[in-house]
């Protein structure tokens, strides 16, 4: 099976869609000409012409606004916003017009619209680039949010946004972009929707998603040599969530943390603990555990930056007060 960077398997789903579907095109700050700020549309240009892959001017909100045009047109967009911190300026046409257009006009007009964003900390950027949204379009009826972790994922379920008939917010973490693994050549669409167990285990449920399943998936190696049996969940789709998935492996471990690199106020793991809570806890042992980033502005310095976001350690201490050790 081969084995290719998050970044080219990105591609590789951009240029087997468009081939496969002429109605696909792609737009945005920099991908037609210079191919991207991270060259995830490299070769989309020379291979489609310019009618279906253009740069735009600076204003995330009339990218989105095209976006909303085209699909209401026929058309099925695949609008890049640079990065996710950009995505402030386009809440309106996000929020108010593509996530309810489709509800306020009966089902009578279709928004196939998919809006990749680049996103997450790590990478000394500052406060105003740093950001991980995913809570805002989470919490938004309407709009479906994935988070892939891994380029199999990448590939999958970005497959499966250009195929959805709704508005799909992708979003894909900057400092996953370098990481290879083995993704088929023949690849069907995803589900969205539906968690992957990555790791099974006896002792301690955990989830992530995105950059934060790779802390999950480490901190897992790291309580094996504890002999503790960590079952590690990748949501990889936050809007629809798999909660069954996490319910049932909750049940069986009775103990669990929720990993994400978002403050920990009204978050996704504050979503998944309640969840956990409302549904099953009587199978409880011990109280679920939140690991998140930290309620501040990302710091520039690299120190303190790295201090905010979650990593293996913090993970596998959480599980271990879980364990009550």
């Amino acid at each position: 099976m081969p084995k290719i960077t998050y970044r080219e398997a990105v591609n590789q789903a951009l240029f087997e869609e468009m081939h496969r579907d002429s109605s696909i095109i792609v737009f945005g700050e920099d991908v037609a000409e210079y191919e991207g700020s991270f060259k995830v549309t490299r070769g989309l240009l020379k291979e489609f012409g310019p009618e279906r892959v253009f740069d735009t001017p600076i204003s995330e909100a009339a990218i989105v606004g095209t976006a909303i045009g085209a699909a209401l047109g026929g058309l099925r967009p695949a609008a890049e916003l640079m990065t996710v911190n950009f995505a402030y300026v386009a809440m309106d046409q996000i929020l108010n017009h593509l996530a309810v257009m489709r509800y306020m006009f009966g089902g009578q007009a279709a928004l196939p619209v998919t809006l990749r964003m680049p996103g997450g900390g790590g990478h000394q950027l500052g406060a105003q680039h740093s950001h991980s949204l995913e809570v805002h379009f989470v919490h938004t009826p309407g709009l479906k949010v994935l988070c892939p972790a891994t380029p199999a994922d990448a590939k999958g379920l970005l497959k499966a946004a250009l195929r959805d008939a709704g508005p799909v917010i992708f979003l894909e973490h900057e400092g996953l972009y370098n990481l290879a693994g083995e993704v088929p050549a023949e690849m069907e669409p995803a589900r969205i929707g539906e968690a992957q167990v990555l790791r099974p285990g006896r002792d301690v449920t955990v989830v992530g998603y995105g950059a934060m399943t790779h802390a999950a998936l480490a901190a897992a190696a790291l309580l094996e040599a504890e002999n503790v049996g960590a079952e590690v969940i990748d949501l990889r789709s936050l809007r629809p969530w798999d909660k069954a998935a996490v319910l049932e492996s909750v049940a069986r471990t009775h103990r669990a943390v929720v990993v994400e690199e978002p403050p920990p106020v009204c978050g996704i793991a504050a979503e998944v603990a309640v969840n956990i809570y409302e549904n099953i806890f009587d199978e409880l042992d011990a109280p679920v555990e939140r690991v998140s980033g930290a309620d501040a502005p990302m710091p520039y310095a690299k120190n303190l930056e790295q201090a905010c976001i979650p990593r293996a350690e913090d993970v596998a201490a959480a599980a271990r007060r879980a364990l009550g050790r």
